[in-house]
């Protein structure tokens, strides 16, 4: 049966929330590698295992491909090499919750960029605040942000705007998931130079295979996968607040896994995103409903 229009919406939603809980975990599942493999070599080895994995399950197709097809595809694959190599050597150098609400700033700014209406623009804010007080608490906690670490993760966030236009692009010209695997396996391309040495190193050690196999689908089959079918169902502003969840994740995955504390202040910060991407989904159901939301006309991307 094919899905109500009004559902859609929702699942998209869903579907946001569902990366928001994979991907932080997969990266504190990564952080245990750091020590042996390197952040990089780290990175290498889960986008190729990822990419692997995709192209046996979905087999894609790309002989007949246009040429806007192909620049989308590719220019993926550049945003995701870049993304997840520069958060990688961040969180290995400081905590998962705290890079990874600094790292939000680059699509908290893009919805910023792309609201259109002053309760986007609230929640935006909320959210903002929410974020600024997990950097807070990063600076002043126990675990102050080491200089370099804070470069990579705003060079990452950079890379994660990116990301996001060119993942809506692709989920536009390209049906299903066959530019998600085309576009793993470009960044895995790039990646090569970094992922042999470690590539060596795994093969040696099945509990590191292992490991290296739970992280790639964690960080990069479920979410990209849910992201790919959300941005096809939300609005990309709306895409980018509601990922103002991954940073209560995150701090929850670094809790559970890492030993990360969590402390007052950032509990109030959880509260503050978890309140924007509730706002923002009780928006867009009001928007569906009235028939005059943002969800009657594409949000324009770039040619």
């Amino acid at each position: 049966m094919q899905q109500s229009a009004s559902s859609r919406p929702l699942v998209g939603v869903a579907l946001v929330v569902g990366s928001c809980a994979s991907l932080p975990f997969g990266a504190a599942v990564a952080a245990h590698l750091f020590p042996v493999l390197g952040p990089w070599g780290v990175t290498s080895l889960r986008v190729a295992i990822a990419a692997l994995l995709l192209l046996v399950i979905v087999r894609p197709r790309p002989r007949r491909w246009t040429r806007p097809q192909w620049t989308a595809a590719i220019l993926f694959g550049v945003s995701l090499a870049a993304m997840n190599g520069f958060f990688y050597a961040a969180i290995d150098r400081i905590p998962l919750g705290p890079a990874v609400a600094i790292e939000f700033l680059g699509p908290l700014v893009l919805a910023a960029v792309l609201t259109r209406r002053l309760a986007d623009a609230a929640w935006v804010g909320v959210a903002l605040v929410g974020m600024a007080l997990l950097g807070l608490d990063g600076m002043i906690g126990a675990e102050p942000l080491d200089p370099l670490g804070l470069l990579f993760i705003l060079v990452a966030a950079g890379f994660w705007v990116m990301y996001i236009r060119m993942s809506a692009r692709v989920g536009a010209l390209i049906p299903g998931t066959s530019g998600l695997a085309i576009g793993l396996l470009v960044a895995a391309v790039l990646l090569l130079p970094v992922g042999v040495p470690a590539s060596v190193t795994v093969a040696g050690d099945l509990q590191l295979l292992v490991l290296a196999a739970i992280t790639a689908v964690l960080s990069s089959v479920i979410p990209y996968t849910f992201e790919l079918a959300a941005l096809r169902r939300l609005p990309q502003r709306v895409f980018g607040v509601l990922l103002s969840l991954e940073p209560a994740f995150a701090t929850l995955a670094g809790w559970l896994v890492l030993g990360q504390s969590a402390t007052p202040l950032r509990m109030v910060a959880i509260a503050l995103v978890i309140a924007a991407s509730v706002g923002t989904t009780l928006g867009v159901r009001r928007d569906r409903r009235s028939g005059d939301g943002p969800f009657t006309a594409p949000i324009p991307l770039p040619d």
